[in-house]
This record gives structure tokens, sequence and C-alpha cells, in this order.
């Protein structure tokens, strides 16, 4: 069996050279390049043909999240492992729907991350444990979030369904013919009746039940 080639997709310098260094002494894994963004993680999938991505989220113009979607449909037989800071919880649920093979955050041990991609080579799925814990968190988040639906007045759903769909307060309050402040108010009750603290997390109990539209 020939070498497993990795690309590391990190804007941190000091990142990519820990992973380069990591895996210097292993005969049987090749690290064939970086890249410091989204944009130049897809040209360097599509030019050197890695096995396996380690991928940041928070890069600049195309973030990991865009870049693993779009990899993904390009290149689905690419591994993707996500090593990403703890901020980005909210993206773990929709990285596995996408497809990414490990979820790894920068507060973990370092030998998870060696750990993961050993998994990962060998056609396993690998979650951190701390990784673990924040999709337990929003699943239970979310399905709380359901039971309390009925507890939202109209306006606070029409709120609700705006907020969702992207609309900004100020749009709202136009559509609604309200004031920003009473706009801010309405957002502020139906999160706490809901048990959100995101505008993510609106999005996907409203994409859920069909209240606003998809494409």
């Amino acid at each position: 069996m020939g070498k497993i080639g990795i690309l590391i997709a990190d804007d941190h310098g000091v990142v990519v050279e820990g992973i380069r260094s990591a895996y210097r002494d292993h005969s049987d894994i090749e690290v064939m390049g970086s890249a410091s963004n989204g944009r130049e993680a897809i040209e360097c999938v599509e030019k050197l043909k890695p096995d396996i991505v380690i991928m940041d989220i928070s890069m600049p113009d195309i973030n990991g999240v865009e870049a693993s979607v779009r990899i993904k449909k390009l290149f689905p037989n690419t591994k993707i492992v996500i090593y990403t800071m703890f901020s980005d919880r909210e993206y773990v649920l929709e990285l596995f729907k996408i497809g990414i093979s490990a979820y790894i955050l920068k507060q973990d041990a370092f030998s998870d991350l060696l750990l993961a991609v050993n998994v990962v080579k060998s056609g396993g799925t690998y979650v951190s444990k701390a990784a673990a814990d924040v999709i337990v968190e929003r699943l239970n988040v979310i399905e709380e979030a359901e039971h309390r639906l009925d507890a939202l007045s109209q306006r606070e759903r029409s709120v609700f369904r705006l907020l969702a769909d992207g609309k900004s307060i100020k749009e709202i309050a136009q559509q609604l013919y309200i004031s920003p402040k009473t706009v801010e108010t309405h957002k502020y009750n139906l999160m706490t009746k809901l048990g959100t603290r995101t505008i993510p997390d609106l999005t996907k109990i409203a994409m859920k039940y069909h209240l606003i539209k998809t494409s």
C-alpha cells in the first residue's frame, strides 16, 4: 500500500509546521503541501489529489466550511479532518452532514489529531471527546427548542421566521411596521423561550419545521 497523502489547510504557520514535524518520521504518510485559505485548499486538492485534508475552519477568502463543501462535492473520495477552535462549535453537525471524517478541537491533545488521521486513513470516523460533547450539547439545544415553539406569540413567530431567513433588525422593523427596538425585544423573548443563543440555531429549527423556504 502506498503512502497516504495529506494536505494541511490552515492560515497559522505554527500549526502547519507542527503537523509537518509530527509526520516527518512516518514512512506511510506524506505531507504533500499546505494552503493558507479555503480557495487555495480547493486548488491544492485538485492539483495534488491528497487522500486526507486537515482543515481549519476560520480562514480568509473561503472558510473551511465552504471549502469542505466544495471539496466533498468535487472530490468525494477525499477525506476531511477538521482541526479547529472551540468557537466553531456551531459547525460540527453541518460538517458531518456534508461528509467529513473527523472533528478535533485545537484545545484537545495533539495526539488526538494524530489518532484521528490514523482512524480516517483506515476508513473510519473520529470525533474527539470535547467535540463529541459539543455535538451532544447542540442536539440537546435544538431538541429542547422544538418543544418550545408553541410558546411563541404570533408576532414572535413572525420575527422568528424573518430572523431565520437572514433579515436584519432594520429590515424586519420595516416589513412588520414596528420599531427596531420592538424587534430586538421580540428577538430576545423568542430566543429566551426557545433556549437558543444564535441565529444559526434559529435557522435550523425554522428549516426543520419548514417555517422558511430553502433552495
